[in-house]
């Protein structure tokens, strides 16, 4: 009878722990907690363009705002080059529209008495030539002045075709290939002075966003190198937290969730934000979460978009995310 009893309440024991072990994970069920870390956005600042580093307009810790000046380049070797590219340009230009225009009228009408007097000259020289001919006949001249004046007349009107090709020449203006040749040069020109006013504008290196300086690695009067790192920018926009799940965890949650978190240092304070983005694929969790059982779990790396940021929020803090309603 006194093993029945035993047997009795062991099987009341072992239903009650049950019960509770069953409540316990009901209602620990309604909150997910998550370790990560605040993403660090970092950007590697320098010049497009070499040249002599004349001033720079923060250092490190500055706050910079997008489009803000921050350092500057000598910009005289480049100004020259605008200059000579913008000369070149309107010289190509000047001779596209000369071309284009043909011969001045001046030109035009010169080819044209030219002409007249050539003519007037084939005329003399025809006359000669008959008058010789005729006085051939009669032995008032001899062979040789008849051949003469054939000659001289042959020779006028060679001068008389001359003068008239090239008239023609003058009244049709300068050949498609010549014009056509003209506008590829200034294009050409164009594009080296908008490649030269580029070049000049990027002797100016501008903040790409809001953002706080991490490194100021050059000082005024450094020659640098196309690409040579000036600043590092920490951008503070947007604010991500870098957090893992386990898997079995991960049929509940989605995008979009919402979430809260909370730092170390102020574990009064609340941000609130929401999964912009979960990792299709499982991964090590990595050393910088500090959880016993996550650390050699394999996670799903997750992204949370934090709506309410300030300075509270540093780049590479631990954080604490809770997601209060399961799915």
């Amino acid at each position: 009878m006194k093993k029945i009893i035993i047997i009795a309440f062991l099987l009341v024991v072992i239903a009650a722990g049950g019960w509770v072990y069953r409540s316990h994970r009901n209602g620990t069920e309604a909150a997910l907690t998550l370790f990560g870390n605040v993403d660090i956005r970092e950007v590697t600042l320098g010049f497009r363009v070499p040249g002599k580093l004349i001033r720079l307009e923060c250092d490190e810790g500055d706050k910079v705002e997008a489009g803000q000046a921050i350092a500057h380049l000598d910009t005289e070797p480049y100004s020259n080059q605008v200059a000579v590219a913008r000369a070149k340009v309107e010289s190509m230009h000047a001779r596209l529209e000369l071309l284009e225009t043909g011969y001045r009228p001046e030109e035009i009408a010169q080819a044209q008495a030219l002409v007249n007097e050539r003519e007037a000259t084939v005329a003399n020289a025809e006359r000669l030539f008959k008058r010789s001919e005729e006085m051939l006949a009669t032995k008032a001249v001899s062979t040789q002045d008849r051949d003469n004046a054939a000659a001289g007349f042959e020779e006028a009107g060679a001068r008389l075709k001359s003068a008239h090709e090239n008239l023609a020449l003058l009244e049709a203006g300068f050949r498609p290939e010549e014009i056509a040749q003209a506008k590829a040069n200034l294009a050409q020109a164009e594009a080296e002075l908008s490649i030269a006013r580029l070049q000049l504008e990027d002797t100016l290196l501008v903040a790409p966003s809001e953002g706080v300086v991490l490194v100021r690695a050059q000082e005024a009067g450094a020659i640098l190198q196309a690409g040579a790192t000036v600043f590092t920018l920490s951008l503070v926009k947007p604010v991500w937290i870098r957090a893992y799940v386990h898997e079995p965890d991960l049929g509940h949650i989605h995008p979009g969730m919402k979430v809260e978190v909370r730092t170390d240092s102020s574990p009064d304070k609340t941000y609130y934000g929401q999964i912009g983005y979960i990792s299709p694929r499982a991964e090590f969790t990595p050393k910088t979460v500090e959880t016993a059982e996550l650390r050699t779990a394999l996670v799903y790396r997750l992204r949370i978009v934090v709506d309410n940021p300030d300075e509270g929020l540093r780049q590479g803090m631990p954080v604490t995310v809770t997601i209060s309603n399961k799915d």
